[in-house]
């Protein structure tokens, strides 16, 4: 995939983030990430220098810790996780091997999506090669810091981009959710304190170590710091990754895509929300449209029930099936927007379809669940009267 803006992550020396943090103590490190505000590029927004405080400070059984770089990226509409794997793998390995001495890990893995196992064999000589060079290993730089990564396939599981499911899977189970709490900082991997976090979030912190906290915190808003990758798609001129400062507005992204046209934009992919062209001015940011990276353009000639069609397709099809809300709940959206588009749907029901999708929001076990249902709602809000349009009179539905 093209990368249509110059990558800040492209221009830092390999190493160089590494080099400064261990100059520090492991509280400097996660101090430092505190102070640059990163928050987790995978879309919740968990703030990085707080996840790495809890994991640190947290009971572990025989002082073993765990690092975990989510590469299952799944969402349909992004791809810019493996851009970074792909041509900028030593800043995710550097990432990782900064947290594991800022939480005082030795063990780290990243859990590769399975679709990208065309990525391993390269992913695996980077590795080797940081082990020769003396950066991964039993001693780091000469500094007597242990650390190690090791890569964990992925069979192709939507769900195991949520971070619990995902240590089920390494623990070689089928891929559901946990309850929580207790949350993995606690009691992740095989029991021990975990962090997960994403490709872009530990390609970031080699950056925030090479060029500093206050240039990281320097950009973006208050409380989204920092430039943030963007997967843009569908009906634009420009497809591609893109890197911008958080805070831009959806209108600036698309003059920058040639998606000037746009009727809607869906910000964070299938799990993200319909936003129309009249709020083109709302910011990407997590204090207003969040989104992990994905942004899928829809043109003016597109049938929106169409795209949500296509969209809690998905969404059923990958259904862990643990809980009824979200095994159910799938299912019987799908089957609503469906009869929507062949214009059997009264007024009544398309008020049971949204009740049901408010109540798989917050009843669902995990996230795949509660964010089934965002696309479909915010469509249904934001285009009323294109929706109602397909709707029957009541005592006409067959």
């Amino acid at each position: 995939m093209t990368i249509r803006t110059p990558l800040t992550l492209s221009t830092i020396e390999a190493g160089a983030g590494l080099t400064e943090a261990l100059q520090r103590d492991p509280a400097d490190v996660r101090a430092t990430i505190t102070q640059s505000g990163m928050k987790g590029r995978g879309g919740a927004g968990f703030p990085t220098g707080l996840k790495w405080e809890l994991a640190a400070k947290a009971p572990a059984p025989d002082g073993v810790r765990y690092v975990i770089c989510n590469a299952d990226e799944g969402e349909p509409g992004t791809f810019k996780d493996r851009v970074v794997l792909s041509e900028m793998p030593d800043l995710v390995f550097e990432g990782m091997t900064i947290a594991g001495f800022a939480i005082g890990a030795t063990k780290g893995i990243l859990y590769l999506r399975g679709e990208y196992i065309y990525l391993l064999d390269d992913l695996e000589r980077c590795l080797e090669k940081r082990r020769a060079d003396g950066l991964l290993g039993s001693d780091i730089h000469g500094t007597g810091l242990e650390f190690h990564i090791s890569i964990f396939l992925g069979a192709g599981a939507y769900v195991c981009g949520e971070e619990t499911a995902l240590i089920e899977s390494i623990e070689g189970r089928r891929g559901e959710s946990r309850n929580r709490p207790p949350f993995p900082v606690e009691k992740g991997l095989h029991g021990a304190p975990t962090t997960v976090n994403n490709v872009e979030t530990f390609a970031w912190t080699s950056a925030i170590f090479a060029r500093g906290a206050d240039w990281f915190s320097s950009i973006g808003t208050d409380r989204s710091t920092g430039p943030k990758l963007l997967s843009i798609s569908g009906d634009v001129e420009r497809p591609g990754v893109y890197e911008f400062p958080l805070g831009i507005s959806i209108r600036e992204m698309l003059e920058a895509a040639g998606g000037t046209r746009a009727k809607a934009v869906i910000v964070g992919g299938a799990a993200g929300t319909c936003v129309p062209a009249k709020d083109f001015d709302r910011a990407i940011s997590y204090e207003d449209v969040s989104t992990g990276g994905a942004v899928i353009v829809v043109g003016p000639w597109r049938d929106l029930l169409e795209v949500a069609e296509n969209l809690q397709w998905f969404f059923a099809n990958e259904s862990c099936g643990q809980c009824a809300p979200c095994r159910v709940g799938t299912v019987k959206l799908l089957d609503g927007v469906r009869d929507l588009r062949a214009g059997t749907v009264t007024a009544e029901r398309l008020g049971d379809l949204i009740t049901l999708g408010e109540t798989m929001e917050f009843a669902s076990k995990c996230g795949l669940g509660q964010a089934a249902p965002n696309v479909f709602l915010s469509m249904v809000k934001a285009f009323e009267s294109e929706i109602k349009g397909h709707l029957v009179a009541e005592g006409s539905a067959q």
